[in-house]
C-alpha cells in the first residue's frame, strides 16, 4: 500500500489530500504541518462580531474546481454582494472608479484623454517575442502606454501579488495574456475575436477583467479549512516540522524534528517556497537552490472596525487600491462588510488595510502604534474617516505572496525536470499560479495523476 507523506497543510496540502483519499480511499496519506493550525494562508478570525480574514478573503466561481470541492464537503458557497464589482484606484488623492464598460471608460477620469488615446492605439503595437521573459511593467508600457500602465495595471499587480510590475514577470503571472498577444498580436484584436467565437455558441464571451463572481463562505474562508480538516480526520499531524526529505532504494525517508522519521512511498511539498528549500537541501540541491530564489515580501493587515457614520463617503464596492505614483503608505483597503453580508455587527463596518508588500517592506515592520497611525491618516484623506475605530487588529504575514518575477518559469522547469521519476512532487502557490483556485486545480489534477500510477 502507498503512503503519501505531505509537507504543509495549507489549502495546497489539504485539498491535495482530500482529493486523493477520494481517489484511494486505502492509500495512507500524512500531512505534516508545523504550525499548531492548518489553513495557511486562509485564515478567519471571528471577534467582536467582526469576521475577518488574515489572508485569503474568496475565490472567483468562474473556474468549477473550487466550487466541486465545496459541495463535496458540503458547504453553501456565498456569492459577493452586487456593490462589490465596483473597485477603485487612487488618483490625486481621490478615488476614481475602475470602469466597467467601453462607455464607463470613455467617461472616467482615470486617464487622460492622451492615455486613452494611447490605450486605443495598442492594436497597431507589434508584439513582442514568444519566448521573451518581459515584465509586467515593459509589457504594459509598450501596449498600453505609461499612463494606464500607471493607474491600471500597476494597481492589479499591487492588488493580487502585493509586488514590484518591474520585477514581475508576464509570462508567469499572466500566462493567458501572454499567450493572447503572441497568438492575435493584440489583446483588443483578442477581446473582438473571443466575443465573436463566443457570440456563436451563444455565450457572452470575455471582458476586460478576470471574470467570475467573488465567492466565500458565511463563517468566512476558515470554514472551507475547517471541513477540510473534519474530512481528513486522522490524518493531519499539526505542529510536527519537517527538517529534510532523503531519497531512499524504495522510496523516501521524511525526519521530523526531534527525531522523527516516517517512511513514503511518494512525497508532497506543499509548503512555501523558502521552507521547501531548507527541507530538500541535503536530497535535492538543484531544486532547493532554484527555490531558495523565489522572494516573499512582507504583508500587515489592518482590520478596523468603523462605527457608522464616521466615513465621509459611502462605502459600497470592493475597495481601492493605491498606484505607487500616488506615494502613499498603504497599498489598499477592501470594505469587507460590503463585499458579503455579515462580516460587521449591526451599525459597524469592516475596513481591512494593506500595507507593505515588495513596495514597502520595512512598513510591516513597525510597532502597532506607528502602523495605526498613518492607516488611520490614510482613511482620512482617502476616505474621510472622522472617528477611530472601535475594532482594531493588526496582523502581519513575514512572508506573504510569493513573487512570480522575471526568470521564476525557468526557476520552476528547473526545479520540476530535477524531480522526473522521483515520486516526489512540488505542489504549493509558488508554482502554477497563486489564486485559491490555481491551488486547489492543480492539486486535484496532481492527485489524479499520482493515483494513475498505481503503487510503482
Amino acid at each position: 500500500m502507498a503512503r503519501v507523506a505531505v509537507v504543509g497543510g495549507g489549502v495546497s496540502g489539504l485539498s491535495f489530500a482530500w482529493f486523493l483519499t477520494r481517489l484511494k480511499p486505502e492509500w495512507e496519506v500524512i500531512i505534516l504541518e508545523k504550525e499548531g493550525r492548518a489553513g495557511g494562508k486562509a485564515w478567519t478570525m471571528h471577534e467582536d462580531g467582526f469576521v475577518w480574514e488574515r489572508g485569503v478573503n474568496g475565490f472567483l466561481d468562474n473556474k468549477p474546481t473550487t466550487l466541486r470541492l465545496a459541495k463535496g464537503l458540503g458547504l453553501a458557497p456565498l456569492k459577493s454582494n452586487d456593490a462589490s464589482r465596483k473597485r477603485f484606484v487612487v488618483k490625486d488623492n481621490r478615488l476614481e472608479g475602475l470602469p466597467e464598460s467601453p462607455g464607463a471608460f470613455l467617461r472616467s477620469r482615470l486617464l487622460s484623454p492622451l492615455g486613452k488615446a494611447r490605450l486605443l492605439l495598442e492594436p497597431f503595437i507589434p508584439k513582442g517575442g514568444p519566448d521573451i521573459d518581459e515584465s509586467l511593467a515593459g509589457f504594459a508600457k509598450r501596449r498600453l502606454g505609461k499612463e494606464a500602465f500607471k493607474y491600471l495595471i500597476d494597481p492589479m499587480a499591487t492588488g493580487i501579488y502585493a509586488g514590484d510590475p518591474r520585477r514581475l514577470s508576464l509570462k508567469a503571472c499572466f500566462p493567458r495574456i501572454h499567450e493572447l498577444e503572441d497568438t492575435y498580436g493584440s489583446l483588443i484584436r483578442a477581446m473582438i475575436a473571443l466575443k465573436k467565437e463566443a457570440k456563436k455558441k451563444g455565450k457572452s464571451g470575455p471582458g476586460a477583467g478576470p471574470g467570475g463572481t467573488l465567492t466565500s463562505f458565511g463563517r468566512g474562508m476558515g470554514e472551507l479549512i475547517d471541513a477540510l480538516h473534519a474530512g481528513l480526520e486522522g490524518t493531519v499531524r499539526l505542529n510536527t516540522s519537517v527538517m529534510s526529505v532523503i531519497r531512499q532504494k524504495d522510496g523516501f525517508s521524511v525526519l521530523t524534528e526531534g527525531g522523527g522519521e516516517i517512511n513514503a512511498s511518494h512525497v508532497v511539498m506543499a509548503c512555501p517556497a523558502r521552507a521547501a528549500a531548507g527541507i530538500l537541501s541535503e536530497g535535492f540541491p538543484s531544486v532547493a537552490e532554484a527555490a531558495s530564489s523565489i522572494q516573499y515580501p512582507p504583508v500587515g493587515i489592518v482590520a478596523l472596525g468603523i462605527k457608522e457614520g464616521s466615513i465621509g463617503r459611502p462605502i459600497d464596492g470592493f475597495g481601492f487600491l493605491c498606484p505607487a505614483s500616488e506615494k502613499r503608505k498603504i497599498l489598499g483597503a477592501l470594505w469587507d462588510s460590503s463585499i458579503f453580508p455579515q462580516r460587521a455587527p449591526k451599525g459597524y463596518a469592516l475596513v481591512r488595510a494593506l500595507i507593505g508588500g515588495a513596495r514597502a517592506p520595512e512598513l510591516s515592520a513597525l510597532p502597532d502604534a506607528a502602523i495605526l497611525k498613518f492607516v488611520l491618516d490614510e482613511l482620512s484623506g482617502l476616505m474621510g474617516l472622522k472617528a477611530r475605530p472601535d475594532f482594531v487588529r493588526i496582523f502581519r504575514w513575514s512572508e506573504a505572496i510569493p513573487q512570480y518575477n522575471v526568470g521564476h518559469c525557468g526557476l520552476i522547469k528547473k526545479a520540476t525536470a530535477a524531480l522526473e521519476n522521483t515520486r516526489l512532487y512540488l505542489r504549493c502557490n509558488w508554482v502554477g499560479g497563486i489564486s485559491l483556485n490555481d491551488c486547489v486545480a492543480n492539486s486535484e489534477a496532481l492527485a489524479w495523476k499520482i493515483s494513475s500510477q498505481g503503487n510503482e
